[in-house]
């Protein structure tokens, strides 16, 4: 049980991470290289919607895990 916690935190770290590094700021990859627009606020929409609600699911998934796993090893 405890190796499938390890590899479920593993799998949900790696998504979660990946969600985080995609919303960056800026049009669309390019703010990762420094292309960022500044301090422009948009509303969010479409797939940027899509990803935030995802990163915050993936978040709650990743702590509940990671409570779930001291639990069970404890």
């Amino acid at each position: 049980m405890e190796n499938f916690l390890d590899i479920a935190l593993i799998i949900v770290s790696v998504a979660l991470v990946t969600s985080i590094v995609l919303q960056s700021k800026g049009a669309g990859l390019g703010g990762l290289t420094g292309g960022d627009m500044g301090g422009t606020f948009s509303a969010r929409r479409g797939i940027e919607r899509t990803l935030f609600r995802v990163t915050i699911v993936l978040s709650v998934i990743f702590f509940s895990l990671a409570i779930y796993t001291v639990y069970v090893a404890g």
